[in-house]
């Protein structure tokens, strides 16, 4: 019994070892089994990751392109608006110099034809004095021996032209000077004349140089300027609407995406520089103050609109014809300054700022209204063509439309009666118009000055 028993014992062990182990290698199976329907999976999620990997590799590498062309179009841009302001520069240069010589040209034709008068008028006397001339001339003294008698008449003629022969002899000298004088008058109006033909082959050769670069800044901004092309149709109808400058501001930042766009950027600038200027020390602000236009890659104002008096350049060259304050012949007060243009000539930004309104308004003529930040606006009227799109960065001197030959009657030219084109130029703040004088730099204080 004990030994079966054993027996049992031994053979019940061996069967739950061999069922323990079947159990067991049932339980692999069926963890072996899922697993191995996954397999697939895992390939799957591997490639895609690989697949999504690759990607991110290109997408990487395609930013780090952009980075690199945005870098050069960055430099691009700042050479091309380094040249575009030089040529500007001597453009407007090349302009003031034609206008002091056909300032000098009029004083000098105008001295001539006085000249030309004043013999005119002594015409008889000069005939007087050079008939005298030419007889005392042909008739020698008589002899003293030979007749006696033509001695006394000689005597008494020479006592009677004693008494004339010093006023003679005044009239001849002044006619001598007088005559001096034409010679030169006509030398210098020669002079000045072919100065001015120089001057003038000089401006063509400069306008010449200066439209393919505005051309080539206009195609960069092709792409921008298509986008804006609707903006610009909705600018043109909100201006027909507008009532006064204050009112198309406001509707064109209202109700126009890329002048909206212009203010915020204007506000966030404002902001940021604010920011900025508040770490920087009294040194580092005057030296930024003292060049406030040095960084032609700039795409902010480097200064605030408030503390560029003093430093901003004339629109365009060309004398005041009327000044903010003075009566406007209809019982108010001029709001902004007249100048009388050169025809054709260019008009350039007086300041940093984005173009808010850009186009035809009223009997302005082509209006641009630059948002120069800190509630500054500064309006150019009376131009025949502008050549920068609303949200548009502009630089200070940077040429943004050009005037015309003065046949266009606009509200300026009108008011004053000019025949010449007439820019008009208004500043103002918080929406309403402000005296622009202390703004001018001193080098345009003559011009512009208040």
């Amino acid at each position: 019994m004990r030994g079966l028993g054993k027996a049992h014992g031994e053979a019940s062990g061996r069967g739950f070892t061999s069922a323990a182990a079947l159990a067991f290698v049932f339980s692999l199976s069926a963890h072996a089994e899922p697993n191995a329907a996954e397999t697939p999976d895992v390939s799957a999620r591997q490639l895609e990751l690989r697949g999504v990997e690759d990607k991110i590799g290109v997408t990487q590498e395609r930013a780090r392109k952009l980075e690199e062309q945005l870098i050069d179009h960055a430099a691009a841009r700042e050479r091309l608006n380094g040249a575009l302001l030089e040529a500007t520069q001597r453009l407007q240069e090349t302009e003031t110099r034609a206008a002091d010589i056909e300032e000098r040209l009029a004083t000098l034709t105008e001295k001539q034809e006085k000249a030309l008068r004043s013999l005119e008028s002594r015409r008889a006397l000069i005939v007087e004095i050079l008939t005298v001339l030419q007889r005392m001339g042909r008739r020698p003294p008589p002899a003293l021996l030979a007749r006696p008698e033509d001695i006394l008449e000689a005597v008494r003629a020479s006592l009677a032209l004693g008494a004339v022969l010093p006023q003679m002899r005044g009239e001849a000298r002044q006619l001598q000077a007088d005559l001096s004088e034409l010679m030169r008058l006509r030398d210098g109006v020669r002079h000045e004349q072919e100065r001015l033909a120089e001057q003038k082959i000089n401006l063509g050769v400069q306008r010449q140089r200066l439209a393919p670069m505005i051309a080539a800044r206009q195609e960069a901004l092709a792409q921008a300027q298509r986008a804006l092309q609707a903006e610009n149709e909705r600018a043109q109808r909100l201006a027909q609407q507008a009532t006064s400058l204050k009112d198309l501001i406001s509707r064109m930042e209202a109700e126009n995406a890329a002048a909206r766009r212009a203010a915020e950027a204007a506000r966030k600038a404002e902001e940021e520089r604010a920011a900025a200027q508040a770490k920087l020390t009294e040194e580092e602000r005057r030296k930024a103050l003292a060049a406030p236009f040095k960084d032609a890659a700039r795409l902010a104002p480097a200064v605030a609109f408030v503390d560029l008096k003093g430093h901003l350049p004339a629109p365009a060259a060309g004398p005041i014809v009327r000044r903010f304050g003075a009566p406007d012949g209809f019982g108010g007060k001029e709001k902004g300054l007249s100048i009388a243009a050169r025809e054709n000539g260019v008009v350039v930004a007086p300041c940093d700022g984005w173009v808010a309104f850009s186009g035809p308004y009223r009997s302005y003529g082509q209006l641009l209204i630059i948002n120069a930040g800190g509630g500054y606006y500064v309006v150019l009227a009376g131009m025949s063509r502008t050549s920068v799109n609303v949200g548009q960065f502009v630089l200070a001197g940077e040429p943004v439309a050009s005037m015309g030959d003065g046949a266009a009657q606009t509200a300026a030219t009108i008011a004053i009666g000019a025949k010449q084109p007439i820019l008009y130029v208004e500043f103002r703040k918080d929406g309403a118009s402000i005296d622009s004088s202390p703004w001018w730099a001193k080098s345009d204080s003559r011009k512009v000055g208040g």
